[in-house]
């Protein structure tokens, strides 16, 4: 596994100092080991700042982690994301039963119901897009890319730029969602 392809703004270093507040969940390298809370080891940096900026302004919402993004120092959120896009990510499995599906969506999508490839977005090995902050997929948590996609759909998370998210996923079948999420759990480049 690689690292995140771009320079991150921030201080490495100054980022590892100030993550012990996130390794409870993400684990000291950015790795969780819990499959509800995702991976932020070699994550674009653009994205976790991001991410961290719409928990803090309330854009993005989660019980757990709003709570904790309003305690970190605007100051430390690019060494935070410049920590962790360093770090490896671990590579995960996917479920072999999702995978004939999963690629077949996130490579092709579906023409019948509308759904776009996933890859247009995320990359055809899922390392994401950093300028336009859309985010490596691979080797992430199967249930929380589940769990993310299920909350675009609803409308719980509603930070994705022009209703991009919403709109693919609100086309997307439970089964689509779910082998989609295997797929991109066991996608390694």
């Amino acid at each position: 596994m690689t690292s995140g392809v771009a320079q991150a703004a921030g201080d490495a270093a100054a980022g590892k100092t100030r993550s012990a507040p996130c390794a409870a969940c993400h684990g000291p390298d950015g790795n969780s080991v819990n499959p509800e809370w995702p991976k932020l080891a070699g994550q674009h940096p653009s994205y976790i700042v991001k991410q961290i900026k719409d928990f803090k302004a309330g854009k993005r919402k989660d019980p757990v982690m709003s709570a904790q993004a309003a305690m970190i120092k605007d100051e430390d959120i690019e060494n935070l994301a410049a920590y962790f896009s360093s770090q490896k990510k671990a590579p995960g499995t996917a479920a072999a039963d999702k995978v004939a599906l999963g690629e077949k969506i996130y490579r092709g999508g579906n023409k019948e119901t509308g759904v776009p490839a996933c890859m247009a977005c995320h990359g055809p090995a899922g390392t994401g897009i950093d300028t336009a902050r859309f985010p490596a997929l691979n080797g992430q948590h199967a249930k929380y890319v589940g769990k993310a996609l299920r909350n675009f759909r609803s409308g719980a998370r509603a930070n994705d730029p022009n209703h991009m998210m919403r709109d693919v996923v609100a086309r997307m079948t439970e089964a689509e969602i779910d082998a989609v999420a295997q797929y991109v759990q066991g996608l390694h480049h």
